[in-house]
């Protein structure tokens, strides 16, 4: 039924709550601002760190309480800091691993495509996947638009040589799920990322899944 998987990273392949609310606090303080509960970041993260930062922004000082220089000012320090240790608090899923390395033996292309930088993306999934786990691994690029554009998800599924109504995406967020409908693809989204059932329902995900593992149901056909 599908030959290739695209994982989104942050709260699918990766846990990097603690990492982006570190850093992200870390900035805050720098530019006198106060910080930000671990829990609010998960409503704050995605759509890239430049809607983020803006997001933190608006949870401190509400819609229209800062300037686009303050904005600029602040993504260009978390940016600074961020890249400065890109592993520093990131863990893997329990489970992941496992399940990558399984849809590699059944003969399943897999794919990485993250709003992160590319050279973050590639530092993280360096360090909790085994070399080779991945055919490609596309992170923030200049010339691809971000995620919710399906570009980039097509654009995996061109290198996989897979077509894209037999890729899955796999993501945790709403953005997630828009992009690999845009790209013709069919959706997972995982509950043990960032965001709830509501909002991927709300998002269409052809299917909801708890574990890892459950990614394998899928792709056997055991889950309809």
């Amino acid at each position: 039924m599908y030959k290739a998987c695209i994982f989104d990273l942050d709260g699918t392949l990766a846990y990097t709550l603690e990492s982006i609310a570190y850093y992200s606090n870390k900035a805050l303080e720098m530019h006198g601002y106060p910080v930000i509960q671990l829990e609010q970041y998960k409503r704050i993260v995605g759509n890239g760190s430049a809607v983020q930062v803006r997001r933190m922004l608006e949870t401190i000082r509400g819609s229209g309480g800062y300037t686009e220089e303050d904005a600029l000012q602040l993504h260009a320090t978390y940016k600074k800091l961020y890249s400065s240790d890109p592993l520093y608090l990131v863990k893997g899923y329990p489970g992941m691993d496992e399940t990558v390395a399984s849809l590699k033996k059944a003969g399943i292309k897999t794919a990485v495509l993250s709003n992160k930088p590319h050279e973050w993306v590639t530092a993280i999934i360096s360090k909790i996947f085994p070399e080779g786990s991945f055919e490609v691994c596309m992170g923030q690029t200049r010339g691809i638009p971000l995620k919710p554009s399906p570009e980039g998800a097509l654009m995996a599924a061109e290198k996989l040589g897979v077509k894209p109504r037999l890729c899955l995406y796999i993501g945790d967020t709403c953005t997630d799920m828009e992009t690999g409908l845009a790209a013709g693809m069919d959706t997972a989204g995982v509950l043990w990322g960032f965001r709830d059932r509501a909002e991927l329902s709300a998002g269409r995900a052809k299917y909801i899944i708890k574990q890892p593992l459950d990614i394998l149901d899928i792709i056997s056909g055991e889950r309809k």
